[in-house]
């Protein structure tokens, strides 16, 4: 993609001594045993290449070990990659020097961390404000953006409370709020949630969901769990030992795995709470319609109209056009499972 927001070429993290021997070589396939037996080498990532356009929202996710954070990290050099290139923009990260980085960190990115690492001793609207400061806005500029994105997380009027008087959900909205304060091009998230009761994750998912409509952002999002992926991804990468096993819309990771272990990743996940009508409508139907629903529906949301009616439902675009419809053998095929091979096949 040329207009990415984020594009990554070949990149490799490798623990150890002489590092760098181990890219591209053949010794980086074997065991990690074996390969830390021989070289006393890890490779945490190999060989990564993604694009990520402007306002997508990739989600890279994996089991503990996968290298998933190692990646996230390595985006802005908080962890150093051992070989390839990292763009952000038309920056060159890879090749920024000291001042370069801190600049991209400041003014292009921002993280949220599983960890809040809130300071405890400010209140919200000085932490939400902090990285204002480091930019040397001036205190009152600083300080009305702050209340501006308090009241954007659903915080308004909380300003002068200090971390400790929140919940570990509102922390984490604190979080969030000082990462959107300095208006970055790009949002990286690694694992921000995992640490929250559930119904606390589900609130702060649907607020990603949310935010991600009023401000138009670029997000990397890094998680272990499947339905958070396909509830916030445009499109998932899945890890697996360093490596990206396959990467798609959630509707192509479930519907139509890679291979035996994404399979085995996506088997529970009910595929008409993924699969969207227009991915496998039928041609517009020459008799009446039961509904009518927009492209991007999913499948799950018209399974009582089909239900009650022999007739299909309409599918249709934007400005109203009739792209498809949708009738009930395909919706039982879609919910008996099997994979999903491309669009309008089911």
């Amino acid at each position: 993609m040329t207009d990415s927001a984020i594009e990554v070429r070949g990149l490799w993290k490798v623990y150890g001594p002489k590092a760098e021997r181990l890219v591209d070589s053949p010794d980086a396939d074997l065991p990690r045993a074996e390969l830390e037996a021989k070289t006393g080498c890890v490779v945490a990532m190999r060989n990564i290449s993604l694009d990520v356009a402007a306002g997508e929202v990739f989600v890279v996710m994996g089991l503990s070990g996968s290298g998933k954070s190692t990646l996230v990290r390595c985006l802005t050099r908080l962890i150093e990659p051992t070989a390839g290139t990292i763009r952000i923009g038309d920056s060159d990260v890879t090749g920024a020097d000291r001042e370069q980085l801190l600049a991209i960190r400041r003014h292009k990115v921002s993280m949220v961390f599983q960890h809040f690492g809130l300071l405890p001793h400010r209140t919200l609207i000085d932490n939400i404000a902090f990285g204002l400061e480091v930019q040397h806005v001036s205190k009152p500029e600083r300080r009305a953006k702050a209340e501006a994105i308090l009241d954007l997380v659903g915080l308004a009027g909380l300003g002068s409370r200090k971390p400790d008087q929140l919940s570990g959900g509102m922390q984490q909205r604190v979080g969030l709020a000082r990462a959107l304060a300095t208006d970055p091009e790009i949002l990286l998230f690694d694992e921000p949630f995992s640490a929250l009761d559930p119904l606390i994750r589900r609130d702060m998912q649907d607020e990603i969901i949310r935010l991600r409509r009023e401000v138009n952002k670029t997000m990397v999002f890094i998680t272990h769990d499947l339905s958070e992926a396909l509830r916030l991804g445009d499109r998932i990468a899945i890890m697996r030992d360093g490596q990206f096993v396959q990467v798609g819309t959630p509707e192509e990771v479930v519907g139509a795995p890679a291979d035996e272990y994404v399979r085995n990743f996506v088997r529970d996940v009910p595929r008409s709470h993924v699969v969207a009508v227009d991915s496998v409508m039928l041609p517009p139907a020459d008799s009446d319609y039961c509904g009518t629903v927009p492209v991007g529906t999913k499948v799950r949301d018209v399974v009582a109209e089909v239900a009650g009616s022999e007739l299909p439902v309409r599918i249709v675009d934007a400005n109203g056009v009739t792209v498809g419809s949708i009738d009930r053998v395909t919706v039982l095929a879609v919910i008996a499972g099997g994979d999903l091979v491309s669009a309008g096949q089911g």
